[in-house]
């Protein structure tokens, strides 16, 4: 084995190699060949890094130097100056915000200093295509422990101690889970991944799979062990093609060392992993759903009891967690109960991964402690809204969460917590609106979102979500009654009472917390006629200042639709039975004449 002096770690998460992280690494390699490095510097390509708004990201060890916005052509730079003659290259080093000083190691960046990383613990730090490198970061290590040292009973009792819960959006105890499952008698049972990851923005799932496949796989034999099953089964979409293609690699190395496959580590565990490929179905991350679509069947839920722990797959035993709750057994096992359970809040134990996104400054995926503040979130971790514009409300849970606003930003994030004021923790998506968005839209955005997902199959979720759906387009069209609000409100304490399956059952949440925390928009869209956050077009009124229009033409010569008259160095006009509320006379205009009503 080569003992390198340096490691140049990329990016290797599918976000950055849109961005070209690829060439990098073959620019890299290109450069270190050609000055006769190859015996002393190693290129890795890694999973995510997590700070995806600076992405592609280059890794410099042993110094931890911390490269952003890297491009193929910075390649050669980065050898001749860095690796060469040992100087950091000062222009992709990250910049503070607030010093407007360069930080060359990540662990002084704010992003990363709130962070505890344990589901993320090993992506952007090994190559997840190598299993020696997960082996050295104590991969494994735990399977082998629950196999040689614990009995299953033993292992499940440190789950249930840790206090973890499932990390899909249910919050159900694990240990629990597990423990109903291995108590059920059959002669055949399964372990199920759920990696069917829907929400719309949200992307931890995939990043663990590229990133650490392995964890996930170690964990699901720990979870076989621990119930008495022989087999698991990883249903993952098939717009993953990075993570199926990790997961396959790592499977079949698992196997080749004899972590995977017949008689594990010479103790007489048998244990198989094969995957499943779903067709992008937001409802089958239901579990049910999940078990038909694997079955071969239409992917729909089905009432409960019985649960899938005592009739699942093929109507056998199943235990289905998902793959951050996974990628956390180990490190429980390794670590202990204890540790894990000092970290988060009194009933909502460990740390949580989110992928932050929308209107923030950094956009990425994270993992905090449970208890972290969406303050803390948003503005230490996140840095704050873009553009320097007015935060607004930010959307936790995915679709079925809800908007909370200003008001909610002390709030210490956890299940019970955001539950109580509306929302969800979901499966971690969290996205961020400013000022510029309209309330009433992003409800409908997200109804719009699950009649789209819904597979139908119930009449609330089926029926109810399409006419909550055409009451907020008739608002936003700017047709809505002051009593549209109350059926809105009617309507969707129905649809979560009544529908079938989970998805349909919170479907209302945008709804009901936009209206508990922005009502006055919706009042201003019925009543007034107008789009405060000036977003829906058939509320918008476009007009020219008669003081203040110069005629110089330049709006009547960009109206796409000829809605503008006038003669030069007189007043313009719009028609607004022609006006399409495009806004081109309003950018258009050098004078301030144009305004928007």
């Amino acid at each position: 084995m080569t003992d390198y002096k340096m490691h140049l770690l990329i990016c290797g998460g599918t976000g950055c190699k849109a961005s070209e992280s690829d060439e990098i690494k073959n620019r890299l390699n290109q450069f270190i060949e050609k000055h006769g490095l190859e015996d002393d510097v190693q290129v890795v390509m890694t999973g995510c890094f997590g700070f995806c708004e600076k992405g592609p990201i280059v890794k410099v060890l042993p110094d931890n130097t911390f490269y952003v916005q890297v491009k193929p052509s910075d390649a050669e730079e980065i050898i001749k100056e860095h690796v060469v003659k040992g100087r950091p290259v000062p222009r992709l080093l990250y910049t503070d915000p607030k010093s407007e000083k360069h930080v060359s190691d990540s662990k002084g960046m704010d992003f990363y200093k709130k962070q505890i990383r344990v589901a993320l613990r090993n992506c952007g730090f090994i190559n997840p295509e190598n299993i020696d490198e997960c082996i050295a970061r104590d991969g494994y290590q735990a399977l082998g422990k629950c196999l040689t040292e614990m009995t299953p009973e033993e292992a499940i009792k440190e789950v249930k101690d840790s206090g973890l819960r499932g990390r899909g959006g249910g919050g159900f105890p694990t240990g629990l889970k597990w423990e109903i499952t291995r108590n059920v008698e059959n002669d055949q049972k399964y372990v199920v991944c759920n990696a069917d990851e829907g929400d719309p923005g949200a992307f931890m799932d995939r990043s663990i799979l590229e990133g650490d496949p392995h964890s996930v796989i170690e964990a699901m034999a720990i979870c076989g062990y621990c119930i008495g099953a022989d087999t698991g089964l990883v249903y993952i979409r098939a717009e993953y093609p990075l993570a199926i293609q990790r997961l396959k690699v790592a499977i079949r190395q698992a196997e080749e060392y004899g972590l995977l496959g017949e008689d594990i580590l010479g103790t007489g565990f048998n244990f198989r992993i094969e995957l499943r490929y779903g067709a992008g179905a937001f409802v089958c991350g239901e579990e049910t759903a999940l078990i038909h679509s694997m079955e071969g069947l239409r992917g729909e839920p089905t009432f409960k009891p019985p649960f899938p722990s005592v009739s699942g797959y093929m109507g056998k035993p199943t235990n289905v967690n998902n793959v951050e709750t996974l990628a956390n057994i180990p490190v429980i096992i390794n670590k202990g109960a204890a540790w894990f359970s000092s970290i988060g809040t009194e009933k909502s134990k460990g740390t949580k991964v989110f992928a932050l996104a929308g209107k923030i400054n950094n956009v990425g995926l994270i993992e905090v402690p449970m208890g972290t503040t969406l303050r803390e979130v948003i503005y230490d971790i996140g840095g704050g809204i873009k553009d320097g514009k007015e935060f607004k409300a930010v959307q936790t849970g995915g679709p079925s969460g809800g908007c909370l606003t200003k008001e909610h930003l002390d709030i210490p994030i956890d299940y019970d917590n955001l539950l109580a004021v509306g929302s969800m923790m979901g499966s971690g998506g969290m996205i961020v609106m400013d000022e510029d968005d309209c309330m009433v839209s992003i409800a409908k955005f997200y109804l719009d979102f699950t009649l789209e997902e819904s597979c139908g199959k119930c009449t609330p979720c089926r029926v109810g979500n399409k006419r909550l759906y055409e009451i907020l387009d008739k608002i936003t069209q700017g047709k809505g009654e002051a009593e549209d609000i109350e059926r809105l409100k009617e309507l969707s304490f129905v649809i979560k009472d009544t529908a079938l399956c989970g998805l349909g059952q919170t479907s209302p949440n945008p709804v009901l917390s936009t209206i508990s925390n922005f009502e006055n928009e919706y009042l201003a869209h019925v009543v007034d006629g107008k789009c405060p956050a000036g977003q829906c077009k058939s509320l918008l009124r476009y007009d020219i200042l008669e003081e203040m229009c110069t005629g110089c033409t330049l709006c009547f010569r960009n109206c796409p639709v000829g809605a503008i008259t006038g003669e030069r160095r007189q007043p313009h006009y719009i028609d607004q039975s022609l006006c399409i509320k495009c806004g081109v006379c309003y950018e258009k205009c050098k004078f301030n004449a144009v305004i928007l009503t």
